[in-house]
């Protein structure tokens, strides 16, 4: 579980909710930002076991698919730039 959000978790976060995101549908899933491999697997990882992003629709294991915020990643967003 994620406590505290480092910069780069909150960017991505932030990608995701601009609609820039993928992610593969899996246990474990990858995230690729325009296009491009996410330099940090083990923080996408992360925010998805956290249940702050999640794949936008179902699609075969390893395919990948639109990536979107939670609500609790809506509000860890919000929370963190309500703060700045």
């Amino acid at each position: 579980m994620i406590t505290e959000l480092n910069r780069r978790a909150l960017a991505m976060l932030r990608a995701v909710g601009a609609g820039r995101a993928e992610l593969t549908c899996s246990c474990e899933p990858d995230l690729r930002v325009d296009g491009l491999p996410c330099c940090d697997q083990a923080t996408a990882h992360q925010l998805a076991r956290a249940g702050l992003i999640r794949p936008a629709r179902v699609v075969a294991v390893g395919q990948w698919t639109r990536a979107e915020l939670t609500a609790d990643g809506r509000r860890a967003l919000g929370t963190t730039l309500a703060a700045a």
